[in-house]
């Protein structure tokens, strides 16, 4: 496993030439179906999972439920995942220069949604790429100040750095 992303960045496969990945828009959202029963008492979220074909060939993507790990707050509890709302990529082949999308709902105590871990290991065509770790944080895009400590706060740190080095680059 390598060092983790920043929800929003780019993860190139060196095992498969021009397929990139990207975890990205983690924010508070209702399932479009409803509600689950046992998410009872939990916050709902949505995080998008793009991956990206820059090479010369087609690619099978699969990404379904078992390949996808969400975990919350500083000790990595298991995020309760709406597998009947989510939305995965099951054996779609992705052409060069194209782009697929799954959408994943899942929920999680809202104390501990400041630190969201997205773990994704992809299955290109038929072979299982390594895994790859996101982490982020719903409230993190806003800029909100909170008391934070570890990867919570060097998160914060990285998203405002980013951020203000993309208003510098598009003023």
């Amino acid at each position: 496993m390598y060092e983790p992303n920043v929800v929003g960045d780019w993860q190139e496969y060196d095992e498969h030439a021009g397929l990139r990945v990207r975890v990205h828009g983690l924010e508070a959202s209702e399932p479009p179906r409803g509600r689950d029963d046992a998410a009872e008492g939990l916050t709902y979220f949505s995080v998008r999972v793009t991956v990206e074909n820059r090479g010369g060939r087609n690619s099978t993507i699969h990404l379904e439920d078992g390949q996808i790990d969400v975990r919350v707050g500083p000790d990595g509890e298991s995020a309760f995942i709406d597998w009947r709302n989510s939305q995965f990529i099951e054996g779609f082949d992705v052409y060069p220069l194209r782009r697929v999308t799954a959408v994943l709902y899942a929920a999680g105590p809202e104390a501990s949604l400041s630190l969201v871990d997205v773990q994704i290991q992809l299955r290109v065509d038929d072979d299982w790429a390594d895994r790859r770790l996101w982490a982020g944080g719903i409230g993190l895009q806003e800029g909100a100040v909170q008391a934070a400590a570890g990867r919570e706060g060097l998160a914060h740190q990285v998203s405002n750095f980013l951020r203000d080095q993309a208003e510098e680059g598009t003023a």
